[in-house]
């Protein structure tokens, strides 16, 4: 893909260097897995390039242990001994954003969305990371706990060079049509058409 010639050039003034490193706004909705997936496999690339990661996952439980979580908190902790890879910050609403003092609450989920995009919005305009990965947060958004037009708007305009990546069900239109790279995870075969659950190793 690096030496890949795209379709078209636009006239935009850009020289190729420039276009090529024109920082991405990236979107992996559709019903079947692999959309979090994906993210993460970007995003240790990403580790591998010295970037600084910032995780925020916005529906999955507090007590659901992913297998990404464990192995980037150990590349964090790899970086921080011995400089390899780049930081890696990982936050989950259901049990407190980490910046909070106060613990999650069961019972006023909305708030505690819109408590985490708070915070990204406030991490973007610092430029804090280099790459940050909005786990489940189509969710927000279609439920009405974030509103879509701000997310757009603070997204498209975010400063400096800041790559983000969205992950979630039910994309909305003006998500899509506002990031460089939509994609959109199509199922044509799943283990659970013939009964069979998620294994370990594959779904955690």
């Amino acid at each position: 893909m690096p030496k890949g010639q795209p379709a078209a050039v636009p006239d935009d003034g850009l020289t190729t260097r420039q276009r090529r490193n024109r920082p991405l706004l990236m979107v992996h909705t559709g019903e079947m897995k692999g959309k979090s997936t994906a993210a993460f496999g970007m995003a240790l690339r990403a580790w591998n390039q010295g970037w600084n990661l910032g995780v925020f996952q916005f529906v999955k439980s507090a007590k659901w242990k992913v297998g990404e979580e464990t192995a980037f908190k150990a590349l964090g902790e790899l970086h921080a001994s011995t400089g390899q890879g780049g930081p890696v910050e990982w936050h989950k609403m259901g049990e407190g954003w980490s910046w909070s003092r106060k613990a999650g609450t069961e019972e006023d989920h909305a708030a505690d969305a819109l408590e985490g995009w708070r915070e990204i919005q406030r991490r973007l305009a610092a430029e804090t990371h280099d790459l940050y990965v909005l786990d489940e947060f189509t969710y927000p958004m279609k439920w009405g706990w974030v509103d879509v037009d701000e997310v757009v708007e603070t997204l498209t305009g975010r400063p400096g060079h800041q790559y983000v990546v969205i992950t979630g069900r039910d994309a909305d239109p003006k998500l899509l049509a506002a990031a460089d790279l939509a994609a959109e995870m199509t199922k044509l075969k799943h283990p659970m058409d013939t009964g069979q659950k998620g294994q370990k190793g594959i779904e955690w």
